[in-house]
């Protein structure tokens, strides 16, 4: 069964270069997976402009998780990696959160 963008948690917390977000995806205290993304300001600033972190990672896992499990996706990477596995993600990305 495909996950839903609301099964998908995510807070940040500002660093000295962007911002180290928790994703966790499915019910907490459940078989919840959690993952550690990393997103520098240069990259929020190119992918969405004027949005929150919590918004650019939230809909990064609703993007992956169209297309992967939950138990596929990295536990911890930085997140312009989506892109060398998924070429279309910047693009993709970027449509999303422009609307």
């Amino acid at each position: 069964m495909p996950m839903r963008r609301d099964d998908v948690s995510v807070t940040c917390a500002a660093t000295e270069d962007g911002w180290r977000c928790e994703a966790v995806v499915g019910q907490p205290g459940g078989d919840a997976t959690r993952h550690e993304v990393l997103v520098d300001r240069r990259v929020l600033e190119d992918l969405a402009p004027g949005a929150e972190a919590e918004l650019l990672v939230a809909e990064s896992f609703a993007f992956l998780l169209e297309r992967e499990p939950r138990e596929s996706i990295l536990h911890s990477f930085e997140l312009p990696i989506i892109g060398r596995y998924f070429a279309e993600y910047p693009d993709e990305i970027r449509r999303r959160l422009a609307r």
